[in-house]
């Protein structure tokens, strides 16, 4: 596969994301349990990582997350969300904290608990990432905005590993990625070109295809969880601005 060729290949769950996955699961079609299952899968762990940030154990987080994902499609919820209005995770956000505010649904929840899984949500590593994110007061909504930015990015980055490893490159990826984020402390070009057997040129030129390229994937990334992708950049301020935000 060319470098071009590589541009222009996408998977298909990173292009069939957020708010089409919600009208998609929401819809009485049979792709339906296909699109619910790879929305949890993309938006499970920072719901999980927002419920036992509220004080819940890892038990009854993964009893909650699971059984939130159900009431969703259950309730009918998914199929009256409306795009365009408002943006994909503050559409979870609400729905979530709606979710945990009504005390049948906690009861709910735990009856459906006790080791019955609702849907396939693999919480295997939940408790161990969960426990390794950094310790401070955020509160629980700024550190799902956090958790939900790393998210993002991390599919991102996922995407474009892919591409890369298609396209024969993948010692390029492995070689270039910490220099996406200009990070101080990351191996000279030099060395870089040596390890490559390139010329400290080309690796310049390579790290800048890379970061246009990563650019490119994140914009599209976040233009899937708006109504308008003219607020695509107002989004990226903000999910940055999530990052950012540790205390």
């Amino acid at each position: 596969m060319s470098h071009s060729d590589s541009r222009d290949a996408r998977d298909d769950n990173f292009d069939t994301t957020h708010w089409s996955l919600v009208l998609l699961a929401g819809a009485d079609t049979s792709r339906s349990a296909q699109a619910m299952a790879a929305l949890c899968e993309a938006y499970w762990y920072p719901l999980y990582a927002f419920i036992r940030r509220r004080g819940s154990s890892p038990a009854d987080a993964e009893d909650l997350t699971q059984a939130f994902f159900a009431t969703l499609l259950e309730k009918g919820t998914l199929e009256s969300a409306d795009p365009q209005r408002g943006r994909f995770r503050a559409f979870l956000l609400t729905s979530v904290k709606y979710f945990l505010s009504n005390q049948r649904a906690h009861a709910g929840a735990q009856k459906r608990g006790g080791g019955t899984q609702l849907l396939s949500l693999d919480f295997r590593d939940a408790e161990g990432r969960y426990l390794a994110e950094p310790a401070d007061s955020m509160t629980a909504e700024r550190f799902y905005q956090r958790r939900w930015a790393l998210t993002l990015l991390d599919r991102v980055l996922a995407q474009l590993e892919k591409e890369y490893t298609a396209s024969g490159r993948e010692e390029t990826f492995t070689a270039l990625q910490d220099l996406l984020a200009r990070k101080r402390g990351s191996t000279p070009y030099r060395e870089i070109a040596s390890d490559l057997e390139m010329t400290e040129g080309a690796v310049k030129t390579a790290v800048h295809r890379m970061r246009r390229r990563y650019r490119s994937l994140l914009e599209l990334e976040i233009s899937h969880t708006l109504a308008d992708t003219e607020d695509t950049q107002d989004e990226l301020r903000e999910l940055l601005r999530a990052i950012g935000d540790h205390t």
